[in-house]
């Protein structure tokens, strides 16, 4: 049995595409998935189940979400390893964690238009890219910055969703609980 982190993209952002946590959570019981857990309301699930077929799971899932709440929203799922090895790459030193994101990618990122990406940042942030994520370093804060999730997404052809680095660690702290 694996333990998988879905993070789900555009719900509960300003009013738009309520999903209670607690409704969630037993939507993914009800698909078989063991151990659910959610955290925080922006649609972080961790589970367990015997599936290994991410895509399968990705599929299911956001299937289920149309047929339930209606709303036709990204899905991304990501196994405890995947984000433990994110978390463990962090690529920068000495900096602010508060002000680190990431951006969680659903497809592997390979040879992505970095001109074209670095020449939007502001010249105090940060970015490094890996094949399954963007990590961002915004000191001026991620509501400012020009390489936000839907900027990314245009630029590298792949849906994303981004997390703020606390959450990406409670997630992990949850999902390594869990196994």
């Amino acid at each position: 049995m694996n333990t998988y982190i879905s993070i789900l993209r555009g719900i509960n952002v300003s009013g738009k595409n309520i999903i209670k946590m607690a409704d969630l959570k037993q939507l993914y019981e009800t698909l078989g998935f063991m151990e659910v857990q959610t955290y925080i309301q922006s649609g972080n699930v961790i589970f367990r189940t015997k599936e290994q077929n991410i895509i399968t799971i990705e599929k299911t899932i956001k299937e289920h979400i149309i047929t339930h709440f209606g709303y036709d929203i990204p899905v991304l799922v990501i196994k405890s390893e995947k984000l433990k090895k994110i978390v463990e790459t962090l690529p920068f030193t000495d900096i602010d964690t508060t002000k680190l994101h990431v951006t969680f990618l659903s497809n592997k990122c390979i040879n992505p238009p970095l001109d074209q990406i670095i020449e939007k940042k502001a010249s105090s942030e940060l970015v490094h890219f890996t094949e399954e994520a963007v990590y961002i370093f915004c000191p001026d804060g991620y509501g400012k910055t020009k390489l936000s999730n839907n900027f990314l997404e245009k630029k590298l052809k792949v849906s994303a969703t981004t997390r703020n680095w606390k959450t990406v660690n409670k997630l992990l702290e949850l999902a390594l609980n869990n196994i």
